[in-house]
């Protein structure tokens, strides 16, 4: 039987600015079962990055339910969130979001910290994560000495070295050239089919979506069935 990781019901979400009410999503609901690889595409605005940072609960809903690894999140407090989240989830931004000044093994190593492993074990876990993704010769690189495509890497590994239960990438592509995409992508395939992590990519690009598994389309705030 398989088992369900992400299952929203009529989910939605309302941004006040001054007096006007902006809603960018609206009664989204969708599940997603272990080991999906699943693109959520659609145009700018269509509401796609902010159902992807509702399952990461990194905003909260205005109204709907929302269940992540058998979890209400609505129910957590904003302690209990950064906590879950820290535990179960992976996040890749599309502007890396890297710390200028850390070397490679440095970035990766962060979210170690809110663990109870040692300055030992951080080391060894962070120089695993680099080696999955290529770039096992590159732990004290300063982000400025690496390519797009190389901090991109550098960002999935930081993502994948708690051993989340879910990947959530935000147009993970849209800052590289066409190779380094290519690269990211066969990672990001990589990890879903051979280690069997469930991934929820944003993009807005149809190659890019070709390497999942399943794809969900929103428009104006709408997932379309």
């Amino acid at each position: 039987m398989s088992e369900v990781v992400i299952e929203t019901k009529d989910l939605s979400r309302v941004y006040k600015r001054d007096q006007f009410e902006v809603t960018a999503l609206k009664d989204a609901s969708i599940r997603i079962e272990k080991g999906e690889f699943v693109a959520l595409m659609g145009p700018s605005g269509s509401g796609k990055s902010t159902l992807l940072y509702l399952i990461a609960a990194m905003e909260r809903p205005t109204s709907g339910t929302i269940q992540v690894l058998g979890q209400d999140l609505r129910a957590l407090t904003d302690k209990q969130v950064a906590q879950w989240r820290n535990a179960h989830a992976g996040f890749i931004f599309q502007s890396f979001n890297l710390i200028p000044v850390l070397t490679a093994i440095e970035n990766v190593e962060l979210p170690l910290l809110l663990t109870n492993l040692n300055k030992r074990e951080r080391r060894e876990h962070a120089t695993t994560a680099l080696k999955l993704v290529g770039l096992g010769e590159r732990l004290t690189h300063l982000p400025k000495q690496l390519s797009g495509g190389q901090e991109q890497r550098v960002a999935i590994a930081r993502a994948l070295v708690t051993d989340p239960d879910l990947i959530l990438a935000d147009e993970p592509t849209g800052n590289l050239d066409s190779q380094s995409a290519r690269d990211v992508l066969t990672i990001l395939r990589t990890l879903n089919q051979e280690h069997g992590k469930t991934i929820v990519m944003v993009t807005h690009d149809p190659h890019a979506a070709s390497f999942a598994t399943k794809s969900r389309h929103l428009e104006k705030g709408a997932l379309l069935p």
